[in-house]
């Protein structure tokens, strides 16, 4: 019997796996300070579409559909912590129930509730969904195409193809990598005969073609996004679950009742283990030839095998399997609390220099930035922290939007732009004796001539510092 949306017994079911889902990623979802992709969204969904499409024309187009939406969506809600991250705290919470409706039709009640409580103690839930970024998009959207290709697999119609290839478009445009789902759904569509096999084809053929001058754009503009991504070894296949789990020991158990569940649903184990496993291989194969090897771009793979496990799962008494659940969200506590620490490796505490600054500043200062360029974003975060209350960016030549790119470009003759400022904050990057060190050497050396440091102060990844002059 299919299940669809509207049956009375569903809703409720997949609503408690979705609530609890949005009570955990909710949970400390402000405590980790935007890092700097988080700060790239920002820069991007703030500007207007006109300056957005000049952006994306340059550099990050594929992630543009979703910083149009993060456009709209910062106009009505605003752009606090919380309401960035909102978006994708709300679409995890989808995916787990998508998780549950699918494992439901599938496996039965049983295994859709399972696997839709496992996905949400499973810490890249929280990770991602306390993340102004598209992760968690891509996820709902592979999720819910699964959906409409199971509903179009059990009552095939053009106008159920059309929603299937429609979801595969949506997920595509939320991330490209995410696409690589339909390995599964290719394995699916086979087993379902050549005549359904046909009808997949044309969706998938159908959103490829929408998807396409998405494809050419991204990968044009791949050196300047990627230019920093290794090629992967073996090992980095052999170890990417723990890393897309944010727990080795939850992604080892994990796998292995998933592995269980393929064996004792032998119909529709193959499609979603194919849907967990095989964009990890295409994604490293591909990385052997090309910059592409991210291992956070395979975030949407999670809720399949949690699918499988919680088919596993279903097989031993409820109250065992609830353990099991309660004992996952038991392993993944420390991993919960780092990730609600700081989303960085290497955190770099903007709240705390712009907090120095707003103490310390007096009207009419200037403030450079060591370096301008790179990851990092220094000036980005400034401007959102500090926003009118910022000093003047003095060496700023012309801004970011103006440029359609995520860095302004500084004064060709610093000297110049240092006339009547007596007094220049120097943000650096790491813990620097010498502030200017890391800044590009024509703009320290002007500081240097005019200005004497006066004061500096360090926090996590960077160093505020005072230069003040004899004007």
């Amino acid at each position: 019997m299919l299940l669809t949306a509207t049956s009375r017994r569903s809703v409720p079911l997949a609503v408690w796996p979705a609530l609890v889902t949005l009570l955990l990623t909710g949970a400390g979802a402000t405590a980790p300070q935007l890092w700097r992709d988080e700060m790239a969204t920002w820069s991007a969904a703030t500007r207007s579409p006109g300056d957005l499409v000049h952006m994306v024309k340059n550099i990050d187009a594929v992630s543009g559909p979703y910083y149009l939406f993060m456009h709209y969506w910062i106009a009505i809600f605003g752009d606090s912590v919380l309401a960035l991250r909102a978006p994708s705290i709300l679409c995890m919470a989808g995916v787990a129930a998508l998780v549950t409706v699918i494992g439901k039709h599938l496996f039965g009640a049983p295994a859709g509730v399972l696997a839709g409580l496992l996905f949400a103690v499973v810490p890249s839930t929280s990770r991602y969904a306390q993340e102004a970024r598209s992760y968690a998009f891509a996820t709902f959207f592979a999720l819910l195409a699964t959906l409409l290709l199971i509903r179009a697999l059990d009552l095939p119609s053009w106008g159920r193809w059309a929603a299937y290839g429609a979801a595969v478009t949506a997920t595509g445009l939320s991330h490209l990598i995410a696409v690589t789902v339909v390995a599964g759904h290719a394995v699916a569509a086979v087993l379902a005969g050549r005549h359904v096999a046909l009808r997949w084809g044309a969706a998938t053929g159908a959103s490829t073609v929408a998807l396409l001058p998405l494809v050419i754009l991204g990968k044009g503009q791949q050196n300047t996004q990627l230019g920093w991504v290794p090629t992967p070894s073996a090992g980095d296949l052999l170890t990417v679950s723990g890393y897309v789990f944010r727990s080795g020991m939850l992604a080892g158990i994990t796998i292995g009742l998933a592995a269980l569940g393929w064996a004792m649903h032998a119909r529709w184990g193959a499609p979603l283990a194919l849907c967990a496993v095989g964009p990890a291989v295409l994604l490293w194969t591909a990385g052997q030839v090309t910059q592409v090897w991210v291992p956070r771009y395979l975030t949407f793979t999670v809720p399949f095998l949690c699918l499988l496990a919680g088919a596993a799962l279903a097989e031993v008494r409820l109250r065992g399997a609830l353990a099991v659940v309660a004992t996952f969200l038991l392993i993944s506590a420390p991993d919960q609390r780092v990730i609600r620490r700081s989303h960085d490796t290497q955190p770099l505490d903007y709240q705390a220099a712009a907090a120095i600054i707003r103490e310390h500043q007096r009207l009419g200062d200037g403030i450079a930035y060591a370096p301008r360029g790179g990851w990092r974003f220094l000036d980005t975060a400034m401007d959102y922290h500090l926003r009118d209350d910022r000093p003047d960016d003095v060496l700023l030549k012309q801004n970011r939007a103006a440029l359609g790119s995520f860095w302004a470009s500084d004064c060709d003759r610093p000297a110049d732009c240092l006339n009547d400022v007596d007094r220049v904050w120097v943000l650096a990057v790491g813990d620097q004796r010498d502030p200017l060190r890391p800044m590009e050497r024509p703009k320290a050396d002007a500081i240097r001539a005019t200005y004497t440091l006066a004061e500096s102060w360090t926090v996590p990844g960077l160093t505020v510092a005072l230069y003040t002059g004899s004007r």
